[in-house]
């Protein structure tokens, strides 16, 4: 049984994680299981669309910006955050189209349509950063043996400069609408985006080992970039992983049961389980009542524990509940 309540969710802030904590929490792929606001799926698919082709336009300026630098400098660093955001470009694409095809009908071959395409897009999304770290750590690995001669390197520093704005940019784009709209890989596209903006620094200090007589600097920094990447990128493939196993946050899940263990009326709470469709949501609750109960009184601890578990997953699409009579 499925009920449409309009409830606002909170979504606590970061700022209270001291310095450290906001470093590892930005570096850390991580779903917030329970979006910020209630949005039906349309709107929520909608947002992702949206979302998805505006980054994709600003990353697509920023990479052809580099490109344009790299070919001028001979930058390997600089190469080698270019390469990732045109990575990023091509990942962004998939994403794009599995947004567009969880649009389509439920039928009979498919009964719950096709929203789980969504997190096939994000394995696809860890394949292409993968082939992108091993073309980033060969080529760093032969500019170690022979370091290739640099120009123009002030171009270079600035480009590492509007590469870092422009992916951080992206960055908390991407990510904020995947919270909102419960999108573990959106969310994980705006952590890739961050990291690429951590590898612009790496080529700024890049750089600036080079003016200070390190020759090899640049191709240390590559070697730095397919690092932090290769971090993000098994971080990444743990949310997809646990979204494709039907897997929930704990913490979520933890809440949802105690939400639905307050209800009056209930006497045993016998299942709570919730599952992701792509970005959105399904649950299945089985309760005991009294024996004593009427059909008006079961009728209404449907009807709340539909509404306090909308309260804690605001992207809820449909909630079955169960109400057996205690013998």
């Amino acid at each position: 049984m499925s009920h449409d309540h309009d409830h606002e969710h909170e979504h606590h802030s970061h700022d209270d994680l001291g310095v450290w904590g906001q470093i590892k929490h930005a570096l850390t792929p991580h779903s917030h299981d329970a979006a910020e606001q209630i949005l039906t799926a349309e709107e929520s698919t909608q947002e992702g669309i949206k979302t998805a082709w505006i980054s994709l336009l600003g990353m697509g300026a920023t990479a052809a910006a580099q490109l344009i630098i790299v070919w001028i400098s001979g930058s390997l660093a600089l190469l080698a955050d270019t390469i990732h955001n045109f990575g990023h470009l091509v990942t962004t694409i998939p994403l794009l189209m599995a947004f567009y095809l969880s649009r389509r009908k439920p039928t009979h071959q498919y009964p719950y349509g096709l929203k789980r395409i969504e997190d096939l897009a994000g394995l696809l999304v860890t394949l292409v950063v993968v082939l992108t770290i091993v073309l980033i750590v060969v080529e760093s690995l032969m500019a170690l043996a022979s370091p290739p001669e640099l120009s123009h390197l002030g171009w270079v520093f600035a480009a590492g400069l509007v590469g870092f704005l422009g992916n951080e940019i992206v960055a908390i784009y991407r990510i904020r609408t995947g919270q909102r709209i419960g999108s573990a890989a959106l969310i994980a596209e705006g952590q890739h985006a961050r990291a690429d903006g951590l590898t612009s620094i790496a080529v700024v200090l890049g750089v600036v080992g080079v003016w200070l007589g390190f020759e090899r600097a640049d191709a240390v920094a590559g070697l730095l970039i397919a690092a932090v990447i290769t971090g993000t990128m098994f971080n990444s493939l743990r949310i997809v992983i646990r979204r494709i196993l039907d897997g929930v946050d704990s913490e979520l899940m933890e809440a949802m049961h105690h939400a639905v263990e307050h209800v009056p009326g209930i006497v045993a709470v016998e299942r709570v389980r919730a599952r992701w469709l792509g970005h959105r949501m399904e649950a299945d609750v089985l309760v005991t009542v009294a024996g004593s109960s009427t059909a008006r009184e079961i009728q209404s601890v449907t009807d709340k524990i539909n509404s306090a578990l909308r309260e804690k997953a605001a992207n809820l699409d449909v909630i079955t509940v169960q109400v057996n009579p205690a013998t």
